[in-house]
């Protein structure tokens, strides 16, 4: 009796799994749907695009085809590819217009990061946005990765200086040898505007390999448990945006939403 209602309870569980997975990919196909219609309303040039990504390809797979012999089944292939690529196209212009719009709030670029490093595939990353703030509302975000640290700064260079050097020092005490990149970013000469940062972070040397990169982590992220105030970080409240950097993605959607009307 007690295994039979061990099979109708497991029978159950696994019932509602599916349904739960089935109203999670009904919603996001919801939410994809209502991304696309705000997208074409205000991007014009979407629709020709993922037509032409669409058609393009397999009309070039249907022609490939007349040279073996299927070239019907080759036109089924290069429409699937023609979509994922159209796909493609239609995150990555959708992305664009929200960096667009996003771009001058405050802690901007570190929640850009947590969006952007936060689904590569098969590469260790740690981000940790707002490490330390000035009054003026100057922020230095930190990336650690294959490539070694990375501290991403928005805001006044010569206020920063001196709260990327300290942060130097700390992370070469703690990890001595680990390489650290600095990254400025802005639309200016030696800057990376927000929707690059992830292709210029990946473009950095590959130092370490997983295991590394794993120690590098461990070793580095030490220094935020450390007593005290993180270097470049003012005495009294801290900047609102550096205080709490994990609501960005809320503040993120409400400025695009206001930009957006």
């Amino acid at each position: 009796m007690a295994q039979a209602d061990d099979k109708a309870a497991l029978k159950a569980a696994k019932k509602q799994e599916r349904a739960a997975k089935r109203a999670q990919r009904k919603q996001t196909r919801s939410q994809m749907w209502q991304v696309f219609q705000m997208q074409r309303k205000q991007d014009k040039a979407l629709v020709p695009i993922m037509l032409l990504a669409i058609l393009g390809v397999g009309l070039a797979f249907f022609l490939l085809g007349l040279l073996f012999n299927g070239q019907w089944f080759m036109l089924i292939v290069g429409l699937g590819f023609g979509f994922v690529l159209a796909m493609w196209l239609f995150t990555r212009r959708v992305e664009r217009d929200m960096y667009k719009k996003v771009e001058d709030q405050p802690g901007v670029a570190g929640w850009a990061l947590e969006q952007q490093l936060r689904n590569t595939m098969g590469i260790v990353w740690s981000v940790k946005p707002g490490i330390a703030a000035t009054r003026q509302q100057d922020l230095v975000h930190r990336v650690i990765g294959n490539a070694g640290v990375v501290l991403v700064a928005e805001g006044n260079r010569k206020r920063l200086a001196p709260t990327i050097g300290q942060l130097k020092k700390r992370i070469d005490k703690l990890a001595a040898g680990v390489p650290v990149y600095e990254v400025y970013v802005g639309d200016g000469e030696d800057e990376v505007p927000v929707a690059k940062l992830r292709t210029h972070v990946m473009k950095l040397p590959r130092n370490f390999n997983k295991e590394e990169t794993y120690a590098n982590i461990r070793k580095i992220e030490a220094m935020d448990s450390m007593p005290g105030i993180m270097p470049g970080m003012p005495k009294g409240p801290v900047p609102h945006q550096a205080q709490n950097m994990a609501g960005m993605n809320r503040r993120m959607r409400r400025a695009a939403e206001r930009k957006g009307r």
